[in-house]
């Protein structure tokens, strides 16, 4: 599959993108408006911190940032985590779930999508190649492409 890095992005994005080791929600929000040109949109009126990015030629989604209970997730502690939920290889799921910041999907299909923590224990590298997995799992297949 196409990498970020063959899709044309400048070193200097990146650059930028790599400053503060921890990816957070704000930071990667910014990262995703960059680098995939696309906006966050926040369709639910009860939960409009929820973001959600989607292509713009087939509106299928790649990413939703939000912040849900921690204990759902079964993190045996109260409070509140940003995660982001992203499309994945099935192959992947099971490996990268016994990895720290990574949980089966939450409200998603467990076997295409994977939970990932925005607290600081989900390595950023992973998330940026899982980010670019999902975008392209999710993207208009030309018709060569589906044979």
């Amino acid at each position: 599959p196409e990498t970020g890095e063959s899709r044309g992005r400048r070193p200097w994005v990146m650059s930028i993108a790599r400053k503060d080791k921890t990816m957070n929600k704000n930071k990667l929000e910014e990262y995703i408006t960059l680098i995939y040109g696309t906006n966050a949109e926040h369709p639910w009126e009860k939960n409009p911190s929820y973001s959600v990015f989607r292509h713009e030629n087939n509106n299928k989604w790649f990413a939703l940032i939000m912040s849900v209970a921690k204990e759902k997730l079964g993190i045996c502690e109260n409070g509140m985590i940003d995660i982001l939920n992203v499309k994945c290889d099935p192959i992947m799921i099971g490996s990268l779930i016994t990895e720290n910041g990574f949980y089966p999907a939450y409200h998603m299909n467990k076997s295409n999508w994977i939970t990932v923590a925005l607290d600081g224990s989900a390595d950023d590298e992973k998330i940026k190649f899982l980010l670019d997995m999902s975008f392209d799992l999710t993207s208009k297949k030309t018709k060569n492409e589906r044979k």
